[in-house]
């Protein structure tokens, strides 16, 4: 693996105003540069806060988080947070005026101008759509190294959404970006993500490659039986059939049809069983 762009280490995350909860316990793992990363979990896991402490908004309960200081970063919050009163154009020429040297002009005037987004046009007048289309036109005009996006896709039809899914993956394509995408949805990120973080109950599940991932489980169907000595992730019985998934620990004996998961099968095999195999 390449050297981690952000990498945590036991880290935490409690807030006192919501009655003494943790948002994150005990988080560990290491986010290499050049992916394209999807930060997959239910709602209320942690992936918002994950991403506020890697944007460095809120500071850790304990342990610590490295990233790249905020003049390689952009942020794109699940609010869009922008001000009402500017108008299009203005928000641009305040982005290139709080990034001199950074700024890339043609990137952000290309994602407004597909919107369309009229230049006149105040923000506060804009469609949730088009504030993202905004949002996501200042982060990239800024050409950072690091683009965290906190759910950027739920406001879009799926035109818009599939549009801006490809510039994002051209993006980082051809400069290198890492981006780092969460989502609750799974098809909005497979196919498009190679790297993987599955958040849970405010705990890192999986940390990995996507590819590597799936090749260390087999999803397998046959009857009732024992499954020792694999380990079990999540497994089902209809009838007289099971329907396991399991960490591959070598060969597989027995009457079994085995196959590759997909990665919505494996995701929801992991996120069924919040005590199962350990990640």
């Amino acid at each position: 693996m390449t050297d981690p762009v952000i990498k945590a280490e036991g880290l935490g995350l409690h807030y006192r105003q919501r009655g003494g909860t943790w948002a994150l316990k005990d988080c560990t793992f290491a986010l290499p540069a050049g992916r394209v990363v999807a930060v997959v979990g239910p709602n209320g896991a942690g992936k918002s806060s994950l991403l506020a402490l890697a944007a460095g908004l809120l500071r850790p309960s304990e342990g610590r988080i490295e990233a790249p200081s905020r003049d390689h970063l952009a942020y794109v919050a699940q609010d869009k947070p922008l001000y009402g009163q500017l108008t299009v154009a203005e928000t641009l020429r305040m982005g290139r005026e709080l990034n001199p040297g950074r700024w890339d002009a043609s990137v952000a005037e290309n994602i407004v101008a597909t919107g369309p987004l009229p230049p006149k046009a105040r923000v506060r007048s804009l469609s949730g759509g088009q504030r993202t289309r905004l949002a996501l036109a200042l982060a990239l005009g800024k050409h950072p190294e690091v683009l965290l996006l906190d759910e950027p896709m739920a406001d879009l039809d799926p035109l818009a959404r599939h549009e801006l899914m490809g510039t994002l993956m051209a993006d980082a394509a051809e400069r290198g970006t890492t981006v780092v995408m969460s989502s609750h949805i799974l098809t909005e990120l497979e196919g498009a993500c190679d790297h993987l973080l599955l958040v849970q109950d405010g705990r890192i599940r999986l940390d990995g490659a996507i590819d590597e991932l799936i090749a260390a489980h087999t999803l397998l169907t046959g009857p009732v039986g024992d499954l020792d000595p694999h380990t079990v992730v999540d497994s089902r019985t209809t009838g007289r059939q099971l329907t396991a998934l399991i960490r591959r620990e070598g060969p597989v004996e027995g009457p079994w049809e085995t196959s590759e998961p997909s990665l919505e099968e494996l995701l929801l095999a992991h996120l069924r069983t919040p005590e199962g195999a350990p990640a």
